[in-house]
């Protein structure tokens, strides 16, 4: 499944498009998407924090997804880091 990950806050950072694209299986959940998303920070951007991303959410167009909800099925994503301190 291709998944379109929008950027917000600290992400853009490292990527200012604010937008990147990777694969995860099929059917995949947002812990998965949460690993996949990791790996892939680690290998493109040397200055990558993985706490941020422990402490930052993923979203739907219209809902806050936890780690154990499916991907949808657009593979559309957004990852929100706490604003402000969190």
């Amino acid at each position: 499944m291709k998944i379109d990950l929008a950027l917000f806050g600290a992400f853009r950072e490292f990527e200012p498009a604010g937008r990147v694209s990777f694969d995860v299986p099929e059917e995949s959940d947002i812990a998965r998407l949460r690993a996949a998303f990791d790996a892939y920070a680690r290998a493109h951007w040397p200055t990558y924090e993985p706490k941020l991303l422990a402490v930052s959410a993923f979203a739907s167009e219209t809902t806050v997804l936890r780690d154990a909800d499916p991907v949808p099925a657009d593979g559309r994503v957004a990852v929100l880091p706490p604003v402000s301190g969190g």
